[in-house]
């Protein structure tokens, strides 16, 4: 089977794509064979080295897929061959065979397409934990979201709607704003504006009817989160997810105190790794509002596996709308 090797620390140009021995499932685990996987930011970092999680070389990289189980190994339980599964890893996802724990693997509904599963899982997953579990948005809420139409924001946005909130498109390429708006933003700023400390709040404040946004989520940082920050209402929640600016905030403690606000961060990965039944049902749940026409997980583009710097490009160079997706020769058959 073939995968996809980290072999040095550096661009996607240098990824290798390997022919190596199928693996075999030990205790807990399950052989997927990989129809086709997400492809996500982190991932960019993960192959230059510098995210949080340094891995040693060589490796294959990937954080996400959907296929077929080929086999369980001892111990496994509710999972059998021929089922489809979408799964999450920390890394491994970027070959035609993978070897996943059993705990992280989640039965696909028979009308999603694979390429809509494994596309949709880390996005939707942090979206939701971060909404849910962080953010604690009620129903009726104001949401702005930062980079709405990558992964995660488009996420955000989508699941905003779905659990009743009203949700602000953040957007520094304007060009995409009739995509969000078709993925449910109820309005749309502009985060390339000058003065965006001060022009983002008046831009929100004249949407909110002068209320301001209840929740912030912020897969950005830099400058977009600093304006974000006093865009929040008074009990506001500033949800931090990613730093896709390359620059990380400082926050100032006294407007934190005046306004009540909260700041929390989120690794949605923890909860895979601690609370993997809340996951299970997470993603169950997220499959679920799919099958009701309350999610629309958009795939913007495929490519075949030996193509991934082309994939990974169209994340680098900001131009992604939703997902990029890799798919394997096995996807062909189902």
């Amino acid at each position: 089977m073939r995968a996809v090797f980290v072999e040095r620390f550096g661009r996607p140009e240098e990824l290798r794509l390997r022919e190596v021995a199928s693996p075999h499932p030990g205790p807990g685990q399950v052989l997927v064979e990989a129809h086709a996987m997400g492809v996500n930011y982190p991932d960019l970092m993960v192959i230059a080295g510098t995210y949080h999680n340094l891995h040693p070389l060589p490796f294959v990289p990937g954080k996400e897929l959907a296929g077929i189980v080929r086999a369980v190994g001892e111990g496994v339980e509710g999972l059998r061959p021929g089922e489809r599964v979408a799964a999450q890893l920390e890394v491994g996802a970027f070959a035609e065979e993978v070897l996943v724990p059993a705990v992280q693997c989640y039965p696909i509904p028979p009308g999603i397409p694979m390429v809509v599963a494994a596309a949709m899982g880390l996005a939707y997953l942090t979206s939701y934990f971060a909404l849910t579990d962080r953010a604690r948005l009620a129903p009726g809420e104001w949401v702005l979201v930062s980079g709405a139409a990558g992964g995660v924001g488009i996420a955000a946005v989508e699941l905003a709607k779905a659990l009743g909130g009203r949700a602000i498109a953040g957007l520094t390429t304007m060009t995409k704003a009739a995509f969000v708006e078709a993925h449910g933003a109820d309005a749309v700023v502009d985060l390339s504006a000058a003065d965006l400390m001060n022009t983002l709040r008046a831009r929100v404040r004249e949407i909110t009817h002068g209320h301001g946004v209840d929740v912030v989520i912020d897969p950005v940082g830099g400058v977009v989160f600093e304006a974000s920050l006093r865009t929040l209402a008074w009990g506001g929640r500033m949800i931090v997810v990613g730093f896709t600016s390359g620059e990380m905030p400082s926050v100032r403690a006294n407007y934190i105190l005046v306004k009540h606000i909260s700041v929390t961060g989120l690794h949605w990965s923890d909860y895979r790794e601690r609370e993997p039944k809340r996951v299970a049902d997470a993603q169950a749940l997220l499959f679920r509002l799919v099958e009701e026409g309350k999610l629309h997980p958009p795939v913007m583009e495929t490519y075949p596996l030996e193509r991934i710097a082309e994939a990974l490009a169209v994340i680098a160079e900001r131009r992604v709308m939703g997902k990029v997706a890799l798919l394997t020769r096995h996807a062909k058959e189902g």
